[in-house]
C-alpha cells in the first residue's frame, strides 16, 4: 500500500512543478473583471512576452484597464491548424445538433471544405436531401459570428504565414474584424492617401479583408564560418544551390516543411526562383513575363492552358522549372544532418557548429548570429538572403469566428498594426516605446520605419532608426527595397503549397535513410556510372500518376493525402535504391 501511496506523491509532485516554478503574471496591475484576451500563435517566448505586457499598458492608458493574455503555444503553424479546424468542427456539431437538428454523414469535412458548391444541387434525387442539409450547416456556420452559438474559445490566430491564414479563411474560421470600407483612420492609410501599410508588395500579398501582415521575414542561409573552414569549403554559400554541393553531405540543419510553415515558404522559394531561371534562360525578359502573366490572369483559362500571345515554350519553361526546383530541393535534403519540427532549431545549431549551414527566417539568423559572437567581437556564424531568392513575406493576424471577447482582440489588432505596436518587433530593449527584456530583431511592416520620399513618413523612420536594432535603411533588411528587385509569381508556386510539403516529407524525410545512402555511393562513384545514378536518384514519381507542374494542381483533391504519401514514399525508396546499387556497382 506505501508503495503506491508513495507512486501517487510522486507522480502529484510532478503535475505541480509547472505551477510551482512558473513565472508571476507581469500584468500586476490586472484584477478578476478587467479584460482578458486569447490567442493562439506559433511566436516564441520572448515574441508572447513583450507584446502581452506591450498591449497591457497600451490599453490601460487608452482605455483604462489592463489586458490579461491567455496565450495557446501548442506548436508551428500546421499543428495550429489542424488544432483550430478541429475545435470549429466540434464546436459547430454541438450547435448544430443543440437545435435537434442532424449531423449529416461528412458533415465534419464538408463545413471546412474551401470548394464546396453551394449551388448546384448533385443530378441524383437519392443524393439532393443530404446535399441540402449539408449546404445549410455549410451557410448558417459561415453567417454566424456569435460565441454564444458557437467559438472555439480562442480569439486571435497571430503569427505563422499567409498561406495558413488564408486556408483558415477558406475554411470558414476568421472573420473580418472592420468592415472594408470602414478601416480605422491612420492605420492603413495616412491622411493624403498614401498607404502606410499596402495591401500587395512585389507579388506578396500583405493584407486582405480578415489577415493582416505586422511583421515581415525573408529567408535565407544561416552559415557556421568555422565549420566551413574545417570542411574546406572557403566560399560561402550565396545562392539556394550552392547547399546542394555535396562537401555539404550530413551537414545542413533542415525543419520539416508539414509542421513549419515558415520552412514550408523557404522549400517554395527555391523552386519559384527555380522557375524564373528557366524562364530566363528561355529567353524571356522581366517585361515578357509581366505582359504574359497579366494575359494569363485576364484570360482566367485552365491551369496551364495559355491564352493567345502567350508562346507555349513560356509555360513549358515555367513547368521545367518547377520540376528542377523540386530536384533541387532533393539534393539539399540529401545533405541534410537532420529534419527538425522547429525552424528557430536551425540557427541555433549553426552558431554552436552543430551543422555547418541551414536555411532560416532573417530575423532568427540576424539574431543568432549576434549572438554567436566571441569576446572578442567575432561572429561565428552569417546569415545571407540569396540574391533573387526570396520576398518579404508577412506574418499575418486574423480574428477567430465566434471570438469570446471581440472588442479586445480588435483593438490589439489595432495595436499590433499602429506604431505603438511595430516597434515592438524592432527596438532595443529600454528605448522609448521598445520591448523591455528582448530584443525581438523582427522587420516591421509599416511604410513609417523605412527611408521615403515623403517628407512626414521620412521624418518617422529617422525617429524610428534612433532605437532600431537593425538598419532598418539597409536595402538587404528594408521590405521596400526588396520588392523592387523580386516579384513572387503565385501562379507559379503558390498553388502548389501544400503538395509541394508533401513532396519533400515523401522524398527527403520518409526516405531519407535511403537518399542519403545513395548520395553517399554516388559521390564515390566514377563516371559516366556518377551520372546514370544521379538521374535515377533524380527520377519523380509514376504513381498515382506522373508527377508533373498540372498533375500536382489536382493529385491531392483526386487522391486521399496518406495515399498520396505512401505511394510516393515507396517510390523514392525504390529508386534511391537502385540509384546506390549503380552508384556502388560502378565505385572503383
Amino acid at each position: 500500500m506505501w508503495r503506491n501511496v508513495s507512486i501517487l506523491l510522486l507522480a502529484a509532485g510532478v503535475i505541480a512543478l509547472p505551477f510551482l516554478f512558473r513565472q508571476a503574471s507581469e500584468q500586476v496591475d490586472w484584477q478578476p473583471g478587467d479584460p482578458e484576451l486569447i490567442i493562439i500563435t506559433p511566436h516564441n517566448e520572448a515574441i508572447r512576452y513583450e507584446f502581452a505586457l506591450g498591449f497591457s499598458r497600451w490599453h490601460q492608458a487608452r482605455y483604462g484597464q489592463p489586458v490579461k493574455v491567455d496565450w495557446r503555444a501548442i506548436g508551428g503553424t500546421t499543428e495550429i491548424s489542424r488544432y483550430l479546424t478541429a475545435e470549429f468542427v466540434t464546436a459547430a456539431r454541438g450547435w448544430w445538433t443543440g437545435q435537434g437538428r442532424t449531423w449529416p454523414s461528412g458533415a465534419g469535412d464538408v463545413l471546412v471544405d474551401r470548394k464546396f458548391d453551394t449551388r448546384n444541387a448533385p443530378t441524383n434525387p437519392a443524393e439532393v436531401a443530404r446535399w441540402e442539409s449539408l449546404r445549410d450547416l455549410y451557410t448558417r456556420f459561415r453567417a454566424t459570428d456569435d460565441p454564444r452559438a458557437f467559438t472555439a474559445r480562442i480569439d486571435l490566430f497571430f503569427g505563422g504565414g499567409d498561406y495558413d491564414h488564408t486556408k483558415a479563411f477558406g475554411e470558414g474560421l476568421t472573420v473580418a474584424p472592420w468592415p472594408t470600407n470602414a478601416l480605422p483612420a491612420g492605420l492603413f492609410t495616412a491622411e493624403d492617401g498614401t498607404e502606410l501599410i499596402p495591401a500587395s508588395i512585389g507579388g506578396e500579398i500583405w493584407r486582405t479583408a480578415t489577415f493582416f501582415g505586422n511583421a515581415v521575414s525573408t529567408f535565407g542561409i544561416c552559415y557556421n564560418l568555422d565549420r566551413l573552414r574545417d570542411l574546406g569549403i572557403t566560399n560561402a554559400p550565396r545562392q539556394w544551390s550552392d547547399l546542394a554541393d555535396v562537401r555539404y553531405f550530413r551537414q545542413i540543419g533542415l525543419a520539416d516543411p508539414t509542421k513549419s510553415g515558415s520552412f514550408a515558404k523557404a522549400f517554395e522559394l527555391i523552386i519559384h526562383q527555380q522557375c524564373y531561371d528557366a524562364v530566363r534562360a528561355a529567353g524571356f525578359s522581366d517585361d515578357d513575363i509581366n505582359r504574359h502573366e497579366a494575359a494569363i490572369r485576364a484570360a482566367k483559362r485552365p491551369a496551364g492552358e495559355m491564352p493567345e500571345g502567350v508562346p507555349a515554350a513560356y509555360q513549358a519553361a515555367v513547368e521545367e522549372g518547377w520540376l528542377n526546383g523540386i530536384r533541387l530541393v532533393q539534393r539539399i535534403g540529401a545533405n541534410a544532418r537532420y529534419f527538425t519540427d522547429s525552424a528557430s532549431k536551425v540557427p541555433i545549431d549553426v552558431s554552436s557548429g552543430n551543422a555547418a549551414a541551414g536555411l532560416a527566417i532573417d530575423f532568427y539568423g540576424r539574431f543568432q548570429a549576434q549572438s554567436s559572437a566571441g569576446p572578442d567581437g567575432r561572429e561565428h556564424m552569417a546569415f545571407v538572403t540569396p540574391d533573387g531568392g526570396s520576398g518579404s513575406s508577412c506574418d499575418p493576424i486574423s480574428l477567430l469566428r465566434g471570438a469570446p471577447h471581440r472588442e479586445t482582440a480588435v483593438r490589439f489588432m489595432e495595436f499590433l498594426l499602429s506604431d505603438d505596436g511595430q516597434k515592438l518587433w524592432t527596438y532595443r530593449p529600454g528605448t522609448p516605446g521598445g520591448p523591455e527584456k528582448f530584443a525581438l530583431r523582427r522587420i516591421p511592416i509599416r511604410r513609417t520605419f523605412y527611408p521615403s520620399d515623403h517628407p512626414a513618413i521620412q521624418a518617422a523612420h529617422e525617429e524610428h532608426l534612433r532605437y532600431a536594432a537593425d538598419n532598418l535603411a539597409d536595402p538587404r533588411i528594408n521590405p521596400y527595397a526588396i520588392a523592387q528587385t523580386f516579384t513572387y509569381r503565385n501562379r507559379w508556386t503558390g498553388q502548389h503549397f501544400g503538395i509541394q510539403r508533401d513532396i519533400v516529407r515523401a522524398m527527403c524525410l520518409n526516405a531519407s535513410v535511403e537518399l542519403q545512402a545513395a548520395y553517399a555511393a554516388l559521390a564515390d562513384a566514377g563516371q559516366p556510372a556518377a551520372d546514370r545514378a544521379l538521374d535515377q536518384l533524380l527520377a519523380l514519381p509514376d504513381r498515382p500518376e506522373p508527377l508533373t507542374w498540372r498533375s500536382a494542381l489536382t493529385v491531392g483533391s483526386r487522391v486521399k493525402r496518406l495515399d498520396l504519401l505512401r505511394d510516393w514514399t515507396l517510390f523514392y525508396r525504390d529508386s534511391y535504391a537502385r540509384a546506390e546499387a549503380i552508384a556502388v556497382e560502378a565505385t572503383p
